[in-house]
């Protein structure tokens, strides 16, 4: 009996453990309560330093291209996946944040929130497909387009 016990127990924490690991955590985004608490242009700033390590992901990469050994693919292989990640944050911090909370439809210049906001979605989105410059540089200015909207929050 306690070795079914111990089995059901083993059985459980694994589960629990590969959740917690393995499920991707898509909560990007401060939450969806509306507690008042937001610093958007610190959302802003995030995004643009995840936009900078997919600058550097793509720099490094060009700098990997071509070498033939097995460090080198591997290096290449966590590049491809950190530029995956850090502009999947910026999409995910764009849907999930900022237009679930801070575009709102009653905004006089909604529509052009809309697309600024969403200019910043493809942009990331493109620089997941490619691994080129000039993709990384048009991410960059497309959220540092955003600043307008988002200018630093001082206190009083």
């Amino acid at each position: 009996m306690s070795k079914k016990i111990n089995h059901s127990i083993m059985t459980a924490l694994f589960f629990a453990v590969f959740t917690v690991l393995a499920v991707p955590q898509f909560s990007f985004a401060h939450c969806q309560v509306p507690c008042g608490i937001y610093d958007d242009h610190a959302r802003v700033a995030a995004m643009l330093e995840d936009a900078t390590t997919v600058e550097k992901a793509v720099q490094l990469m060009g700098e990997l291209a071509g070498k033939q050994d097995a460090q080198s693919h591997n290096q290449m292989v966590r590049w491809v996946m950190n530029k995956e990640k850090h502009a999947q944050n910026i999409i995910a911090t764009i849907s999930d944040y900022f237009l679930t909370q801070r575009v709102k439809a009653k905004q006089k210049d909604y529509t052009q929130r809309l697309v600024d906001h969403h200019t910043v979605i493809v942009a990331a989105m493109k620089a997941k497909q490619h691994a080129d410059m000039a993709y990384v540089t048009n991410l960059k200015k497309s959220i540092e387009a955003l600043l307008k909207y988002y200018p630093e929050h001082t206190h009083k």
